[in-house]
């Protein structure tokens, strides 16, 4: 019990951490959470595997459907069952009518399906970009100037 409460650092030299502006720690706190997700039009329909024309059990998620909920897991840290549930809250938030893979689809499938790491960008809030291509972090100003300096218009369906 009394080398827990000794210290090796005396306290002349001890770092003390204070928050002395609240308002300034308090926003920061709520950015934390300030997440948008964009489902492009093309991925919403590409979630549904195409048939392979082999004999044999098709496959019923395509590999976007399958990055796109590994990404989600690793970039808020998910374990696979609460991977499932948070892509279907998700979709259920914005009104598609998609199936969600499972935690053994993700689980076998991961090994196969190639997950890019997505470094978090800037202290803005956070956008989630699926598009057929897979899944993106962008900021809000790079989302912005991608969006509107696009000449191609595209449909997405934005959740807040």
């Amino acid at each position: 019990m009394a080398a827990r409460t000794k210290s090796k650092v005396t306290p002349k030299y001890k770092t003390k951490y204070r928050v002395r502006n609240w308002a300034v720690y308090e926003e920061s706190l709520r950015r934390r959470g300030d997440i948008t997700v964009w489902f492009d039009a093309d991925a919403v329909g590409s979630w549904n595997a195409p048939p392979s024309g082999r004999p044999g059990g098709q496959r019923e998620y395509s590999d976007v459907a399958i990055q796109t909920a590994l990404t989600l897991q690793s970039l808020f840290h998910l374990g696979l069952r609460q991977t499932e549930g948070f892509v279907s809250s998700l979709v259920r938030l914005m009104g598609l009518e998609l199936r969600v893979p499972d935690h053994t689809t993700l689980s076998r499938r991961g090994r196969t399906v190639q997950v890019r790491s997505l470094p978090r960008k800037g202290d803005g809030p956070l956008h989630l970009v699926i598009d057929s291509t897979g899944l993106k972090v962008v900021g809000g100003g790079q989302w912005n100037s991608d969006k509107h300096g696009d000449s191609k218009k595209r449909l997405l369906r934005a959740l807040r």
